[in-house]
């Protein structure tokens, strides 16, 4: 039976790897810095697994050499010793200069990044060294490999992650997020590479029993893995939270300093982590992970793709301990060829999935359209004319452009609304250029007609063709009918932020969209008020730009 030394086995992590292996019959070594807390690790693990082969090492990975290695006579190292930002993969260098399997659970962006540099020496040595066979990158990475499975593009990928309010932090662990909390962090937004401070941006997304929660960016080695693995065309994001909110809002307020005074945070994270444990009874104690794609599927339609896992409290801190163990039962199977490089494409979705048995985990994964309209009207959408479902459809940003001509608004009243909206006067023609960017969640469309610009907001997709338009503070509900080769669009209701208002009072709109002659999208919209009148009309045609 494999023998597997587990360097850091009293750390958060690392005592549930030891436990993880023990299940399957795997001999351990537990090993840290100190003597007696191995011995401690050692004689619990003992206990708790009657009958298993369990014995101590002390092992500092600061001066591990490959005899100390081959003295336990193990035959694969794991080290989840972090934190391994800014660290140098010594132990990894050791493991394969003795001749040994190595894996790590490093979620540090430039040590997984560096880590391909010993590749050369593994494969002479004929070891499997895998870095970062964690939350980050493995799993992350195998759920994207699943979810994107036979696309034809992928416009975004995102992964989010927020523990339960009492996961135990450890130093390690802290000291990791403060090493790039409120430093510039390097990452593909807007079909660009950018940099933006590290916990910065303030998101709310749906972790599923776990509820909403706010997240923010997190630098992680996804952020490197995601655009080159994926291709997204605009956008690659990793995000983490902390509950309870007010902890989450409090590292936010951090972040911000250290960007604008620019110090080192890590000296704090003693007091960090009692101000946490101060804080747990007010949060969850469910932990949760979240991974979305969006793009195109292998029909051609817009399509959005997420998987969610939730952990019951107790059980979150387990979930970064399984693809490592997943990759080690992997390795002692002969499934993984030499060489050094991260755990991504190695491990299927399912494999790892198969560690979470035992423990208190519940995954769920859920395919949709990628376009509001196409769920809002279901069938019937894809009965509508090429050119009104393309522009309906292109998940992400994109652009058109054409020509317009203008009605302006019935009288003085009128004109006074539309000037505030941002709607067009008169113009017999004049060119029009909509930027719609989707995401499959919303669509906002800026709109710049004649010189004039004005935009909405198109979000809660429902069945029976409804959806929601927002100008600034003012809601239209909508609903969206096939006739023919038309899509007509009617004002059901509308709301002042959250209060309904009469529907007497309501905005009344006359519009439809349909394909002229030459293929071409043709929208006419005619937009007035009760009392007041006609506030705009405006008809054209619009193709989509390269």
């Amino acid at each position: 039976m494999t023998r597997v030394l587990v360097i850091g086995a009293g750390g958060v992590f690392g005592s549930r790897l030891c436990e993880g292996l023990l299940r399957h019959g795997f001999e351990v070594v537990a090993a840290g810095r100190d003597a007696g807390r191995a011995d401690a690790v050692a004689a619990r693990l003992k206990s708790a697994f009657p009958g298993a082969v369990v014995e101590a090492a002390a092992l500092d990975t600061a001066t591990v050499t490959p005899a100390d290695l081959l003295a336990t006579r193990a035959t694969l190292i794991a080290d989840a010793a972090g934190p391994f930002q800014g660290a140098e993969p010594s132990t990894a260098r050791a493991a394969i200069a003795a001749g040994l399997h190595y894996v790590d659970l490093a979620d540090g962006r430039d040590f997984v990044a560096a880590f391909p540099a010993l590749d050369a020496a593994a494969r002479a040595a004929g070891v499997a060294a895998l870095t970062g066979c964690s939350s980050t990158p493995a799993l992350s990475n195998a759920v994207l490999d699943r979810l994107t499975a036979g696309w034809r593009e992928v416009v975004s990928v995102e992964a989010a992650i927020s523990p339960g309010a009492r996961a135990p932090r450890g130093l390690s662990v802290m000291q990791a997020i403060l090493s790039w909390l409120g430093r510039p962090v390097r990452v593909f937004a807007g079909g660009q590479w950018t940099t933006r401070p590290g916990w910065s941006g303030l998101y709310r997304r749906d972790f599923g029993r776990a509820g909403r929660r706010r997240v923010s960016l997190c630098e992680t080695p996804d952020l490197d893995l995601f655009p080159a693995r994926f291709r997204p065309r605009e956008r690659a994001l990793f995000l983490a939270g902390l509950e309870p909110w007010p902890a989450h809002a409090g590292a936010c307020i951090l972040g911000r300093l250290v960007s604008l005074l620019r110090f080192d945070p890590v000296p704090l994270s003693g007091l960090l982590i009692r101000l946490s444990g101060w804080a747990a009874p007010l949060g969850s104690d469910r932990g949760a992970m979240r991974v979305e794609a969006c793009g195109v599927d292998e029909d051609g339609r817009a399509v959005r793709a997420v998987w969610r896992l939730v952990a019951e409290p107790g059980e979150g801190p387990v979930t970064p301990s399984l693809p490592a163990l997943a990759a080690i039962r992997a390795i002692a199977a002969g499934k993984v060829a030499p060489g050094a490089r991260p755990c991504v494409g190695e491990l299927t979705l399912e494999a790892i999935v198969a560690e979470m048995a035992p423990h208190g985990l519940a995954t769920e994964t859920f395919v949709e359209r990628g376009a509001l309209y196409a769920r809002a009207i279901g069938p019937a959408f894809d009965g509508l004319p090429v050119a009104i479902r393309a522009l309906h459809e292109t998940p992400g940003g994109s652009l058109w452009r054409g020509e317009a001509s203008t009605g302006g608004a019935a009288g003085p009243l009128a004109a006074l609304v539309a000037r505030i909206v941002g709607f067009p006067d008169q113009q017999s023609a004049c060119l029009a250029e909509v930027a719609i960017d989707a995401d499959g969640t919303r669509s906002t469309w800026r709109r710049r007609i004649g010189g004039h610009a004005f935009s909405s907001v198109l979000s809660r997709p429902r069945e029976a063709g409804r959806v929601e338009e927002r100008f600034g503070p003012v809601a239209m509900d909508l609903r969206l009918t096939p006739e023919g080769d038309r899509l007509v669009y009617r004002v059901e209701g509308w709301r002042l932020g959250p209060i309904l208002l009469p529907r007497v009072l309501a905005p009344s709109t006359v519009a439809h969209e349909e394909v002229d002659a030459e293929g071409r999208f043709v929208f006419d919209v005619e937009i007035s008020l009760p009392l007041i009148g006609r506030l705009v009309r405006y008809r054209g045609w619009l193709v989509r730009e390269a």
